[in-house]
């Protein structure tokens, strides 16, 4: 089991949370040009601290589950069984499913990291994280959650799960990313999403074989399978990349009883 957190693991990029400003329209150049340093800023301190992170799955779902609640022990054994067959859970890095996903990978032994965004009610990160990274762009939070990712678990959500579910559906539609495998767990919550999906196929706005991109599910031997059909044995876990201390980078290690 972990024993230790080495506290310079977690990084803060920014928090002051000024993306509205940016979506109001053109600004100065100078003020369009400060942005842009931003953003790269952002960019270049997640890939620096996640670059060793190993091949992860990233697990959304909603920040207002109770601990109590039984899709946060959902997503506890998720973040569990997850690191049972290798990766690295990742999430928003705040409370809810995100907690809960993070628990179960954390206290499982593995490595457990987030991706924060900043928001008004001032989201904090759960305590079941090695590494977390606070991004005031939701779209530089978006691309971290995908870049490090080989398959994507969604439980049940709001709005932002929504967004996040369609996104990475785009993204494998559209072949901007590879068909990692998604699984969607809590079918009662969703059965009125499979419907809607169902439909998009009957109404030819999506493809038939678009259906296969999703796996609803209860069963968590099955989503574990799934996972480990279509991300580990068909496209290999790479080998984490190695930190170079002379450059001041450090891996992540975790200490087991």
């Amino acid at each position: 089991m972990i024993k230790d957190i080495d506290k310079k693991s977690r990084i803060i990029i920014s928090d002051t949370g000024e993306e509205f400003y940016y979506l109001e329209g053109p600004k100065s150049r100078w003020k369009e040009f400060i942005f842009t340093l931003k953003v790269m800023k952002e960019f270049i301190s997640a890939f620096r601290r996640l670059h060793f992170v190993g091949p992860c799955i990233t697990v959304f779902g909603s920040a207002r589950y109770a601990q109590d609640h039984a899709f946060f022990k959902m997503a506890e054994e998720v973040g569990k069984e997850l690191t049972n067959i290798g990766f690295t859970v990742m999430t928003g890095g705040g409370p809810g499913i995100m907690e809960g996903a993070n628990r179960g990978g954390f206290n499982n032994g593995g490595i457990s990291v987030g991706a924060e965004i900043v928001l008004p009610h001032e989201q904090k990160p759960n305590p079941f994280l090695h590494a977390t990274a606070k991004f005031n762009y939701f779209f530089v939070r978006k691309f971290l959650l995908f870049k490090y990712s080989y398959g994507f678990i969604v439980l049940p959500g709001g709005f932002g799960t929504m967004d996040e579910l369609f996104e990475a559906l785009t993204l494998i539609q559209t072949k901007k990313i590879k068909d990692f495998p998604i699984v969607v767990m809590g079918t009662e919550y969703y059965r009125p999403l499979m419907t809607l999906v169902e439909h998009m196929a009957t109404e030819k706005t999506i493809d038939p074989e678009d259906l296969d991109l999703l796996l609803f599910t209860d069963s968590m031997e099955e989503a574990m399978q799934h996972i480990k059909k279509h991300s580990i044995e068909r496209f290999k876990l790479l080998k984490k990349t190695e930190a170079l201390s002379y450059l001041g980078e450090s891996s992540f290690s975790t200490k087991r009883n």
